[in-house]
Formats: structure tokens, C-alpha cells, sequence
């Protein structure tokens, strides 16, 4: 019967792919590298010192033997020379210019007769030897000693190398995995966090623990989820006010709609809940559109026509639009623009849309008699400034300078706002959520909107306290940016 494959092969291949795999392959790599590297350095070395070993112990040997064998007695030479033979020790006696048996080089012969000492390497009887020769004292001859090469030596030493190599292995392995064990714990534990956070649990957090790496590790993801807590908590008020904003006119339509199908209204009345009703409606599309304009901002889609606008031409129809709704029972409205043009780059539909949008919410909260300002102006000479040169063709080939451009000035002398609510003026629903019950609110998406149709067109936003005593918001917009 066939057995099955195994599954030890995908789980090794998942165990290197993982970051403690891959630790562990390095380090057993870096052993295995090292004691190579080390075995090939060493053994030339090795080799080297063991032969300087022999030839010095051969020369020493010589002397030995030189001075037992003037000893005449037969017996005494006889164990020398069997003494020798047993270290591996070859030995040859020189007489009158030559050797007792065959095998030695001549020039070795040669130079021992003439009372030489000789250290060399050289074949002997066809093998590969040390020779080590000395002359004996008072006699036309010498000794000769010789050991043959070690030819395996190398072999030996290599032979030996696989006892380092396990060791290398075993240490790189039990490096790699605690290595591994170190650097993936605080991965692990930030994964098994984000595992939690991705569950819904936003109050999960990391402690600072391990090494510097990991601690910033931890604070990113503690940031990360108190971020997300904060957001989440702030989208939920934010639903809830455009809950109750889409709630209140919707109770309105259906409580005329009621009437009317029950025929409670008739007659005359008619008239006045349809006019009702419509207002309620067109309350309700403007809360739809800016929602819709808010989704269209965040998702970087928001068609823009950026054209050459006259600020003060803009604000002046804009005051002439609203000089109608704020009539005798509402706020005192002017207009106020230089004698010349404030030229801009912008998309003059869209700003006109937040223009009406400021003056929409200073109509909410201004009361009768109060001033709201409309404003226009160049950008003062600290403000910005914009210097071009261009060639014989009209060609901009250089231009330095800060921006320049125009300001656009929403005033008025309503309640105004505090300093903590300036820093959070254009947050979604924010002001909604703080004043709801305490003034009339809108739907909190106004300021949200404009703030984010400005930066859309590459202008300034900001929320001040006005002179008039109200609030005042301050749209800056350019001309061009500083080139060269």
C-alpha cells in the first residue's frame, strides 16, 4: 500500500519563511561560513607547523645518533639503529664518499662527505622525505637520518574538522532560535494586539517592554488604537447629531403629510404646510448634498474648476444675495471691498459655497440688529509678496518670493466662540455636539465642508474671535506658488 506524502516539507518551507526561520538560517549560515573559513586558514598553518616539528626533531635526533654511533661496540649501534627504525626513522652512514646501502640522493652524499650538515627535503629510495645528515666527529663520513613526508597529514587534520563543524552547527541553531525568540516576541505580541484591536477591542494596548525598537513599536500601536478610539467615539456623536438633524425635519414632513391625507388641514392652511413642508425638505437636500460633498472631499474626487477669480467681485455678489434674507429682522449686513480687483487661482463656485455656508450659520446665531461682515483684501506686504521675471515671449522663467493672493473675511457680532471651541471648529459635528440645546445648531457638516473645500484649493482656513465681538472666519487664497 502506497503511504502518503509527507507534510514535513510545506511546514519547513512555512518554518524559513517565517522571521525566527530565517534568524535561525542565518546564524547556522554564519557558523558554518566561520568554520570553514577558520579550517581553511588554519590548515596550511597546522601543516606547516607539524612538518617544522619533524625536520627540528630529525636534526635533534641526528646529534643523538652521531654521538652513540662512535661507540665502537656492535650491540650498542645495533639498538640505535633499531631504536630509529621504530619512530618511522631511517638511518644511512657515510664512508670515504659513500652510503652503506642505496637510496640516497648524491648531492646528499656528496655534501656529507665533505662535512656538511644537511636539512632538507628530498625522495629517498623514491618516496618523499626529510633529511636531516651531520658529519661524524674525527672520520671521512656521517650519519644520515630520514622520515618520510606525511602524505595523509592534511586528510588527518580535515578528519578532524566535522567535531568543529558540529559545533558550529549546534551553536548557530541554539543562536538562531534564541535570537529569534528575541526579536519575534514583541512582533507577536503587537500581531496578537492588532488581532484584538481588528475585533473590536479598541482598549487593548502594548506594553513598553523589550528593546528600544520594541518600545517604539509599542507606542506606535498604543497611539494607533487610542487614535482609533478617539475617531470612533467622535463618529459615533457626529452620526448621532446627523441623526437627529435628518430626524427633526423628516417628524415635520410627516406630521403635516399626516394631516394633510387625514384632511386635518384644508382650505387656506393648505398653502402654509406645503410651504412648510418644502422648507423642511430643502433642509433636508442641503444636509444630503454637504454629506455628499464631504464623502466626495475625503475620497480626493471632487471635481474643481480653478480659474482666475476677483474676490472682491465674489464677496460683493454674495452681500447683494444675502442683503434679502437678512432683511429688517436680522442682522445688520455689510460689504466691505477695495476699489480694485483681488485676483486669486481658485474655483469660485466653491468658494461662494462657503461663503454661504459662514453666512448661513451667522444668520442661525446672530441676532437682529447685530453686524455681519463680508470682507475682502489683498494679502497685506508682510503677508505675501510675488515676484516674476518673464522672457520677450511672455514666459515665466523665474519667480521668487512668499504668496501672494487674497483674503475673504466672514464677521459678525453673535455669540461667538471660546478659545477651547476654536480648536476644534472644524471637526465634524463638534460644535453641534457642545451646544446642541444651549443655541440654535446646525448640522455640524458647515464648517467641516468648508474647511476641507479650502484645502482642496490650496488655501488657509482659520477661527478667530472678531472685532465685532462674534466670530470671525478668515479664508486666505493665492494668486501662485513660489517657483525657482
Amino acid at each position: 500500500m502506497r503511504k502518503p506524502p509527507r507534510a514535513w516539507g510545506p511546514a519547513v518551507r512555512h518554518f524559513f519563511g517565517t522571521l525566527a526561520g530565517r534568524a535561525v538560517l542565518v546564524t547556522t549560515a554564519t557558523a558554518l561560513v566561520s568554520v570553514i573559513a577558520t579550517t581553511m586558514v588554519a590548515l596550511p598553518i597546522a601543516i606547516r607547523s607539524v612538518n617544522t616539528q619533524v625536520r627540528t626533531e630529525l636534526m635533534n635526533q641526528t646529534v643523538l645518533a652521531v654521538e652513540l654511533l662512535t661507540d665502537e661496540r656492535p650491540a650498542v649501534r645495533a639498538r640505535i639503529v633499531d631504536r630509529l627504525r621504530a619512530e618511522g626513522v631511517e638511518i644511512y652512514l657515510i664512508r670515504n664518499g659513500r652510503a652503506d646501502r642505496a637510496g640516497l640522493p648524491p648531492r646528499v652524499v656528496r655534501r656529507v662527505a665533505a662535512g656538511e650538515t644537511v636539512d632538507i627535503r628530498g625522495r629517498v629510495s623514491g618516496r618523499l622525505s626529510f633529511v636531516a645528515a651531520r658529519p661524524l666527529p674525527g672520520r671521512a663520513g656521517g650519519v644520515v637520518l630520514t622520515r618520510k613526508v606525511a602524505t595523509n597529514l592534511a586528510a588527518r587534520v580535515l578528519g578532524g574538522v566535522w567535531v568543529a563543524l558540529v559545533i558550529g552547527l549546534a551553536g548557530g541553531v541554539l543562536a538562531g532560535t534564541v535570537l529569534a525568540r528575541f526579536v519575534t516576541r514583541p512582533i507577536a505580541r503587537a500581531a496578537a494586539a492588532a488581532t484584538r484591536l481588528s475585533s473590536g477591542d479598541r482598549s487593548v494596548r502594548i506594553s513598553r517592554a523589550g528593546p528600544s525598537e520594541a518600545a517604539r513599536l509599542a507606542d506606535a500601536f498604543n497611539q494607533l488604537a487610542a487614535a482609533l478610539q478617539t475617531s470612533e467615539g467622535r463618529e459615533r456623536d457626529f452620526l448621532l447629531s446627523v441623526s437627529h438633524e435628518l430626524r427633526t425635519p423628516l417628524a415635520t414632513i410627516r406630521g403635516y403629510a399626516e394631516a394633510l391625507a387625514d384632511q386635518v388641514i384644508t382650505g387656506d392652511d393648505t398653502a402654509g404646510a406645503g410651504a412648510t413642508m418644502l422648507g423642511e425638505a430643502q433642509r433636508l437636500d442641503r444636509l444630503i448634498s454637504d454629506l455628499l460633498v464631504l464623502s466626495r472631499l475625503e475620497a480626493a474626487d471632487l471635481p474643481l474648476d480653478v480659474t482666475e477669480v476677483d474676490l472682491a467681485e465674489l464677496v460683493r455678489d454674495a452681500g447683494r444675495a444675502w442683503a434679502a434674507r437678512c432683511g429688517a429682522d436680522g442682522p445688520s449686513l455689510t460689504v466691505e471691498t477695495p476699489d480694485g480687483p483681488v485676483v486669486v487661482h481658485t474655483d469660485a463656485g466653491r468658494i461662494r459655497q462657503v461663503l454661504d455656508g459662514l453666512c448661513e450659520n451667522a444668520l442661525r446665531v446672530v441676532p437682529a440688529g447685530a453686524p455681519l461682515i463680508l470682507a475682502a483684501r489683498p494679502t497685506g506686504d508682510g503677508e505675501g509678496r510675488f515676484v516674476e521675471a518673464r522672457d520677450r515671449e511672455g514666459r515665466l522663467v523665474a519667480a521668487s518670493g512668499r504668496l501672494s493672493g487674497g483674503i475673504v473675511e466672514v464677521r459678525d457680532g453673535g455669540p461667538g466662540f471660546t478659545d477651547d471651541d476654536l480648536a476644534v471648529a472644524f471637526e465634524r459635528g463638534e460644535l453641534n455636539r457642545r451646544y446642541r440645546g444651549v443655541r440654535e445648531v446646525g448640522s455640524g457638516l458647515g464648517l467641516a465642508l468648508a474647511a476641507r473645500l479650502v484645502t482642496r484649493l490650496g488655501g488657509r482656513i482659520t477661527a478667530g474671535h472678531a472685532p465685532e465681538g462674534g466670530a470671525m472666519f478668515t479664508v486666505e487664497l493665492y494668486r501662485s506658488r513660489t517657483m525657482g
